[in-house]
């Protein structure tokens, strides 16, 4: 048990996170064209723009949150005056209000993906893998907020916090030894998280690099009402 567990998350996230960033240089190197979204708005609009809108808005907040909360060091949040169990409470309100938003908005775009004919057709077997993925992992980490109710020590948080903390600084012993006896649900969620970063520069997930930030930073444009003739 104890290979397995430093093989699934001590050697696993470096492989997965090696890959999804050289494997995303790659393939924005040598096949920009498929560097898109491969949007299906005009085989249909309406859900789309519903579970869309939804499940970006929830998406955005959930992986801030799991930034912040997971790569924060102990002593900052001390720092701050906020202890483990005060920032557990944080992470399950919050976490849960843009769960079940993000949860709500995939639930639409996959009913969509699989009753809407055309929609079905243009859809490749990435692509509803990514999103069944993506679903399982959701409701994995809505059942994890479940399981943080019964322990509200912060506890484990602070194991899963140390975990990305020591892969992040490579460290794979303290992360494989910090994630050990944790729930077993927080280890499905990790896992199935790292198999996301796996399969992202392989599927349409690149288009996360493509938010276009600089359109912030560009100079408006006058656009004049047509002179009347």
């Amino acid at each position: 048990m104890n290979y397995l567990n430093t093989l699934l998350f001590a050697i696993y996230p470096f492989v997965a996170l090696t890959v999804f960033l050289v494997g995303s240089l790659i393939r924005y190197d040598r096949d920009q064209y498929t560097w898109r979204t491969g949007s299906s708005q005009l085989l249909e609009h309406k859900q789309l723009r519903i579970g869309s809108y939804l499940f970006h808005i929830g998406v955005i907040a959930i992986l801030a949150g799991h930034f912040v909360g997971l790569l924060t060091p102990k002593a900052v949040w001390h720092l701050l005056g906020i202890e483990a169990s005060t920032k557990q409470m944080m992470a399950m309100v919050i976490g849960g209000f843009f769960g079940v938003i993000c949860f709500i908005g995939l639930t639409i775009l996959i009913k969509r993906r699989l009753t809407n004919p055309r929609v079905r057709a243009t859809t490749s077997k990435m692509d509803l893998t990514i999103l069944l993925m993506l679903y399982a992992q959701l409701i994995l980490g809505l059942i994890s907020i479940l399981v943080s109710a019964g322990h509200m020590d912060g506890a484990e948080m602070l194991k899963l916090m140390t975990w990305a903390q020591s892969i992040v600084t490579l460290d794979g012993s303290a992360a494989a030894a910090a994630i050990a006896d944790v729930n077993i649900i927080y280890k499905l969620h990790i896992f199935l998280g790292m198999t996301l970063f796996l399969l992202f520069p392989f599927s349409r997930l690149v288009h996360v690099w493509s938010v276009p930030v600089q359109y912030f930073r560009r100079n408006y444009q006058v656009v004049r009402a047509k002179a009347a003739r």
